[in-house]
């Protein structure tokens, strides 16, 4: 299974990139024959949504996005978990997770204040995201996972601690996510550049 990365700034359109991404890629294996097996339809998509609406904005840009989206995709709802190779993920032919932004955002919340600032907390949270790009990289069949993110390296340093270890948190999840991934692309003003694969 390939492990492809679209990154670049907030409004950047990598979000929408990665859509269209996901539909060419189900609809090219459609055209294979080569769909996974046991999906309920050939070529089908799965939309892994990580964010949680907290507020009434936050609701709006989920609803924005569910707009755009085709009704046939399949959904998982999984803001603290990324899916399973096997048993989730293998299942569709293209699977778009959106964003490793609010999963990394997610999991440095659910800790408690005082160990927000523990590195070791830092790299048990980089590590199960490598050993879930490992699980990926490794899974058979023709699909691929598209992973969207922020670039946190194009804005200025958050004014609070928290959000500079969430910066660097982040920061270091994209490099490393870069380095596993099959394919990149970054976004500018809407126009994607493909810098890897």
């Amino acid at each position: 299974m390939k492990l492809l990365f679209v990154t670049g700034g907030v409004r950047s359109g990598k979000s929408r990139f990665a859509e269209q991404l996901s539909e060419q890629l189900a609809r090219k294996l459609a055209g294979q024959g080569s769909a996974a097996k046991g999906s309920d339809e050939d070529g089908s998509v799965l939309y892994v949504a990580t964010a949680r609406a907290l507020d009434e904005e936050m609701e709006r840009r989920i609803w924005l996005h569910q707009q755009r989206r085709p009704v046939d995709w399949g959904l998982l709802e999984s803001p603290d978990q990324l899916p399973s190779a096997t048993g989730t993920l293998d299942k569709f032919s293209a699977v778009l997770i959106d964003s490793l932004t609010s999963w990394i955002s997610n999991r440095l919340l659910e800790l408690p204040e005082q160990q927000q600032a523990d590195l070791s907390e830092a790299q048990r949270i980089l590590q199960e995201l490598m050993d879930w790009a490992g699980e990926i990289r490794e899974a058979s069949g023709e699909g691929a996972v598209i992973l969207v993110s922020d670039e946190v390296g194009l804005g200025g340093v958050a004014m609070s601690p928290l959000g500079r270890r969430f910066q660097d948190l982040l920061g270091e999840a994209n490099q490393r996510i870069a380095e596993q991934a099959d394919e990149m692309y970054v976004l500018f003003s809407g126009i994607p550049l493909k810098v890897k694969g």
